[in-house]
């Protein structure tokens, strides 16, 4: 079957991989409202094209806190990608590398910082979870930073996970084949504990993510790293702004792909207010529900400087490892750039709020 769309990746991956990793994958969190709202935000934008310009030379090039993209299109971050491919964060590392795109590794990730970043071409930046464990935190920190790790993105939004519901009828736990292999074993032992009706990935983050945190902790985390910090899960423009007055080097407005408060803002809906609210004094980046380049185009008229694919790429995994990543990687930066042709927008500068209506 010829490989048109990031949807034509989705049969192959779910053929296989195991149901119970399916819904993990697929899955959001109470009645999915939200991650049924952040695809729905995208299909009630509309185009507006402008004609007569010169688009010859389309250019979907970039750059993130200094470092040239081929592409604003990156990749998300997602756990445990040995659930749906042997090489797992390597052959990320690798499409996405070949694409010429970002690639944000999580916390969770089934191999390690170091052999990730010797098989990576293109720009890492590393995902946390504020741990209990403030020693193991660091220990990511400067374990990044020795591995050239371009920055560090803190997900806010998960004080505890979201009620995925899909897992707890599953009773979903992690093969204990595939673990966290940047923490230590004891840090991740629930999270392979079956128990019948309930998600074992639940009761982990109940166990070690600290939900005493707020935001006059960031000056212990900025003063122990160079990097430029990023939060991911901003959905207001009140949080936007005390980012901001945090010391915060950009945002990601991001619902966690509907993986958290369900009934929350779709990504697209919020990303408006968050870019308003912060007036171009950082970069603002979006994901949730993105599966086409011109919901790319929407986003970047919308204010975002980059956005993130998540379930698309593991798509693209599961279905032919690397090269899946930078299949899938390609055609939305195709669609990307097709999409500019036909509106009119050669350059990413050229993308405003004037090119979209709702």
């Amino acid at each position: 079957m010829s490989i048109l769309r990031v949807e034509d990746y989705q049969p192959i991956a779910r053929d296989r991989l195991t149901p119970e990793v399916w819904d993990f994958v697929e899955g959001g969190s109470g009645a999915e409202r939200t991650l049924a709202a952040n695809r729905q935000a995208f299909e009630d934008m509309t185009l507006r094209p402008r004609v007569l310009v010169d688009v010859s030379d389309p250019d979907p090039g970039t750059a993130l806190f200094g470092t040239p993209l081929a592409t604003p299109v990156g990749v998300a971050p997602t756990a445990y990608h040995r659930l749906m491919h042997p090489d797992g964060e390597l052959a990320t590392a690798r499409g996405a590398g070949a694409a010429g795109a970002l690639y944000v590794v999580s916390v969770f990730a089934s191999q390690p910082l170091e052999e990730i970043a010797k098989a990576a071409t293109g720009p890492l930046w590393l995902q946390l979870y504020w741990l209990r464990r403030r020693d193991a935190l660091v220990a990511l920190v400067e374990r990044a930073e020795a591995a050239d790790f371009r920055a560090l993105v803190l997900t806010v939004d998960a004080p505890r996970i979201g009620r995925r519901l899909r897992d707890a009828r599953n009773g979903f736990a992690i093969d204990p084949d595939v673990r966290a292999v940047n923490l230590d074993a004891a840090l991740t032992a629930t999270s392979h504990e079956r128990s019948e009706g309930s998600s074992a990935l639940d009761r982990h983050a109940a166990e070690e993510f600290d939900p005493t945190i707020t935001w006059a902790d960031l000056a212990w985390l900025r003063a122990r790293t160079r990097l430029p910090i990023v939060l991911k899960g901003i959905l207001t423009a009140e949080d936007a702004q005390l980012a901001l007055d945090h010391g915060v080097d950009a945002v990601v407005v991001s619902n966690h792909g509907g993986r958290q408060l369900d009934q929350a803002p779709a990504s697209l809906h919020a990303l408006g207010e968050v870019v308003a609210g912060l007036g171009g004094r950082m970069p603002v980046l979006v994901d949730g529900g993105v599966r086409t380049g011109t919901d790319v185009f929407c986003a970047l008229a919308l204010g975002a400087s980059a956005v993130l694919l998540g379930r698309p790429v593991l798509w693209g995994l599961a279905a032919d490892g690397a090269d899946g990543v930078a299949g899938a990687l390609d055609l939305v930066t195709a669609e990307l750039v097709h999409t500019m042709t036909l509106t009119g927008r050669p350059r990413l500068s050229d993308i405003d709020g004037t090119a979209v209506a709702r």
